[in-house]
């Protein structure tokens, strides 16, 4: 895995957003002492605005980011009962690497709860963040997850003829 470095520029600040929001859904998965609340205003008051070397290059929609992270959270069962069901025969949620995971969750809750961003936009942007921490399959693995969830959570969207959106 390797470190992430997305490229974002100027005027990205949703897909700067989504960054930070897999980043912080990572953290949460991993200090069971944080709680959605706390590392939002962490990455708010911290991250978002120190200038220094943790702050991203653009400035992250912050609303958006809130979205996404309190949204997962809540929602994380369900979310995460979606992706078992979206994974091969044998394979289990538990197997997901973290770091994928996050961008899964916050994947497909943005297919579940952001009807304003077009399911195509979406799964994009998390493959994209997939190529910020990976080398090898993970990118494909989450594009086909997410591609998978999207057609049974949106399939308007797929179907011929369909208005494609922004």
């Amino acid at each position: 895995m390797k470190s992430p470095s997305l490229d974002v520029a100027a005027g990205r600040k949703r897909s700067a957003a989504r960054l930070a929001a897999v980043q912080a859904l990572y953290q949460l998965g991993q200090i069971a002492s944080d709680t959605p609340t706390d590392v939002i205003e962490q990455f708010m008051h911290h991250r978002f605005t120190t200038g220094g070397e943790e702050a991203p290059a653009v400035e992250p929609d912050g609303a958006f980011f809130e979205a996404i992270v309190a949204g997962a959270s809540q929602r994380r069962g369900e979310i995460e009962e979606l992706i078992g069901g979206a994974l091969s025969a044998g394979w289990s949620i538990g197997r997901i690497e973290r770091v994928s995971r996050a961008i899964l969750v916050a994947g497909v809750f943005e297919l579940l709860a952001r009807e304003d961003v077009p399911a195509k936009v979406a799964i994009n942007e998390y493959v994209e963040i997939a190529h910020a921490f990976y080398d090898d399959n993970e990118p494909g693995f989450v594009n086909s997850v997410l591609d998978r969830l999207a057609r049974q959570l949106r399939p308007g969207e797929f179907e011929s003829g369909a208005v494609k959106g922004a």
